[in-house]
């Protein structure tokens, strides 16, 4: 398929998720100190959401006990920022997190 094709509708794009709506993510991968109880990694990703990933309009999917890994993409059809990956990766680092790392920007419909 021709991801650069110009003469597509609204409608195609919008199917697609190219051009306008195109979605960029990022993935995150970070982790608890060995030996961390479920209550404290519980309280821990009620933090995680509550400051940084539901204020800013994002949505993470990704598993993990100790050691965590997943994507970062916004709740709506758009694109994450940079702002995004540096807020995250902050909020990670400031609370605990060692081994924290966090990608480039790349499309999540259609990642290379």
């Amino acid at each position: 398929m021709k991801l650069n094709a110009k003469n597509r509708n609204r409608r195609l794009r919008k199917k697609l998720r190219v051009d306008e709506y195109q979605e960029l993510g990022f993935d995150v991968a970070f982790k608890l100190a060995d030996g961390t109880d479920n209550d404290t990694v519980d309280t821990f990703l009620n933090n995680f959401f509550n400051e940084v990933i539901q204020p800013n309009g994002l949505g993470f999917g990704g598993e993990g006990d100790v050691l965590w890994h997943g994507i970062v993409c916004t709740q709506n059809i758009g694109k994450c920022t940079d702002e995004h990956r540096t807020a995250v990766e902050s909020w990670l680092n400031e609370n605990g997190a060692t081994a924290v790392a966090v990608s480039e920007l790349y499309d999540v419909w259609w990642a290379e």
